[in-house]
C-alpha cells in the first residue's frame, strides 16, 4: 500500500499539535523539510521543532535535509528521533559515506535529487540507500507546478532498482495531490509527500485515504 507522508511545512504552526494528530491518526510518515537558506533559498525549521514533534509522533519521522554539508548535522537528527534521513546528492562530497553513516545509526538512509539532475546519477549509490526521494518540483521554492517528466523518472529509477536486485522505496515530493497520486503509484512511487493537499484541505483524513488508494 502507498504510504502518505504529510509535509509539516504546510501545516498551521500556531496549531502544530493538530497537524501531528492528523498524521498520527490517518497518515503513515511525518515529512520534515529542513532548509538552511544556503542550499535552498528558504529557511524552515530545525532541531527545536523536530524535538517537539518527536515527543508526540507515533509514526516514523522522515527528515529531508536541504542543507549544505549535511554530514555535519545528520547524526543529531538521528539522535532526536528521525527514522529516515535524506540529503541531496550534490550537497556533499561523499554521498556513499554519509548513506552508510546514517544506516550505522539505525536510521534509513535516503538520497534526493532535484528535477534537473539525471536519475542515472543515483545509480552508483543505490546499494547504500534505503530509499530515494525524487523531487517533482525544485526544492526550496514555493508555488511550483508538478513536473510531468517525474513519471518517466520514476519508471527509469524503478527499472534500475529492479536490475540491481535491491529493495529500495521511491518517494516523491512536490505538487503531489489526489489528482496525480494514482499515476505516481502506478509509475512506481511508494511514498507520497503531500503538504498543501493534506493540511489545506477541509477533510485531511479523506484526502489521505484517497491518495493512499
Amino acid at each position: 500500500m502507498t504510504k502518505i507522508a504529510p509535509s509539516l511545512l504546510a501545516a498551521d504552526f500556531l496549531h502544530l499539535d493538530k497537524a501531528v494528530d492528523i498524521v498520527n491518526n490517518y497518515a503513515d510518515i511525518f515529512h520534515l523539510d529542513v532548509m538552511d537558506g544556503v542550499f535552498v533559498p528558504n529557511i524552515s525549521f530545525g532541531f527545536p521543532v523536530i524535538e517537539a514533534v518527536a515527543k508526540k509522533a507515533e509514526k516514523p519521522m522522515d527528515v529531508h535535509l536541504m542543507i549544505v554539508e549535511p554530514e555535519k548535522y545528520a547524526e543529531r537528527f538521528a539522535k532526536v528521533g528521525a527514522s529516515m534521513i535524506s540529503f541531496h546528492l550534490n550537497a556533499t562530497e561523499d554521498p556513499a559515506g554519509l548513506l552508510q553513516s546514517i544506516r550505522s545509526w539505525g536510521v534509513k538512509s535516503g538520497l534526493v535529487i532535484n528535477p534537473d539532475i539525471p536519475v542515472e546519477s543515483l545509480f552508483p549509490y543505490l546499494k547504500d540507500a534505503d530509499y530515494v526521494l525524487l523531487m517533482s518540483v525544485f526544492a526550496g521554492f514555493g508555488g511550483q507546478k508538478f513536473i510531468e517528466a517525474t513519471y518517466d523518472r520514476i519508471r527509469t529509477l524503478k527499472a534500475e532498482i529492479e536490475r540491481q536486485g535491491l529493495n529500495i522505496m521511491i518517494e516523491v515530493d512536490g505538487g503531489v495531490s489526489v489528482s496525480n497520486s494514482k499515476a505516481l503509484t502506478e509509475a512506481g512511487a511508494e511514498i507520497l509527500v503531500a503538504g498543501s493537499a493534506v493540511f489545506k484541505s477541509s477533510d485531511p483524513a479523506a484526502v489521505i485515504a484517497e491518495m493512499r488508494g
